[in-house]
């Protein structure tokens, strides 16, 4: 274990690796993330809730709202109008349950009495507050229990601490300044009161190859020093779209909670893609179905990855 231990510190500075095994906490893992990382929280959340303890999305929409149609992400799931409505929780409700008695998700009951904590900026024109409303609506009906924080004058971004660009705006790197630490709300609500962040960051970040995964390129890994001996609970961090790359991992404000609290934050990637099979050109999680019919249950390619990665970790 000690030269585990000296062999990950050791290593070069975003260099990618292996994912190692770090003998982590299988049970109680928590997700977040912007946009449509915000949706690959919900989806993942919903699909594993027996092993996903809790969930946030920043700018998030309900589980299965495009229902595999990309028209209706775009319109009734992103900005919808009086010709295209945002789909009820009771309907989307529905269409879970049938997940459910299939077994292509984790039984809904799990569902009941999770803490869930959604945001949605008064600026931001790109996933209007009624879709995250009904967001909590739809979490709602299962008795979780939900934070919903929607005062906040931030654009289309991850609010933080004072990284990124002014508060108001909608642009890259999607990161929003508005003196409010997302980061440290979110994990708070899903983890219980946390210890403060030590001026210094409490672990490194570290790059591994996601194609042991089935996923291109690298993926990101925020490890405390701490927990390298293994026990550390799991937050996974969903970026949204055009957002990958190391800027998330380092700025949206995960990291310095996570070092004072025994907390490994993994940070999967996706990557954009023009292939006409899996069309992507934005680098977004899919939560419409480019990857596949069964995108937003346990057979989901990208779910599929990030519970191996997540298997990886817990790993001896």
């Amino acid at each position: 274990m000690k030269f585990l231990a000296a062999l990950l510190l050791a290593l070069p500075a975003l260099a990618a690796e292996p994912l190692p095994a770090l003998r982590a906490d299988a049970q109680g893992v928590t997700v977040s993330g912007l946009s449509s990382g915000g949706a690959m929280a919900v989806q993942f959340h919903v699909a594993h809730s027996a092993s996903v303890s809790g969930a946030a999305a920043i700018a998030g929409v309900p589980y299965y709202c495009a229902q595999g149609n990309l028209w209706s992400a775009l319109n009734q799931c992103m900005t919808p109008g009086p010709w295209s409505p945002v789909p009820s929780s009771a309907v989307l409700k529905q269409k879970t349950e049938e997940f459910a008695k299939l077994s292509r998700i984790d039984p809904t009951k799990n569902l009941a009495g999770a803490p869930v904590w959604l945001f949605s900026g008064t600026q931001d024109r790109t996933v209007l507050p009624q879709v995250v409303k009904e967001l909590q609506r739809f979490y709602g009906q299962y008795g979780a229990k939900t934070v919903l924080v929607a005062d906040k004058p931030a654009g289309h971004g991850m609010p933080t601490d004072g990284a990124g660009v002014a508060c108001g705006a909608t642009e890259a790197p999607y990161l929003n300044g508005c003196g409010f630490d997302a980061a440290g709300e979110l994990l708070t609500h899903l983890l219980g009161p946390l210890r403060p962040p030590a001026d210094k960051l409490e672990g490194r970040l570290a790059v591994f190859d996601q194609r042991a995964f089935s996923m291109d390129g690298d993926g990101f890994l925020f490890i405390p020093q701490s927990c390298i001996g293994g026990g550390c609970r799991i937050h996974v961090a969903f970026h949204g779209c055009q957002q990958a790359g190391k800027r998330f991992p380092n700025e949206a404000g995960y990291n310095r909670w996570a070092g004072a609290n025994r907390l490994i934050v993994l940070y999967p990637q996706v990557r954009a893609s023009w292939s006409p099979v899996a069309f992507n050109p934005r680098g977004c999680w899919d939560w419409w179905g480019y990857t596949g019919a069964g995108y937003a249950t346990r057979d989901g390619a990208q779910v599929r990855a990030v519970k191996a990665m997540l298997d990886r970790l817990a790993s001896k």
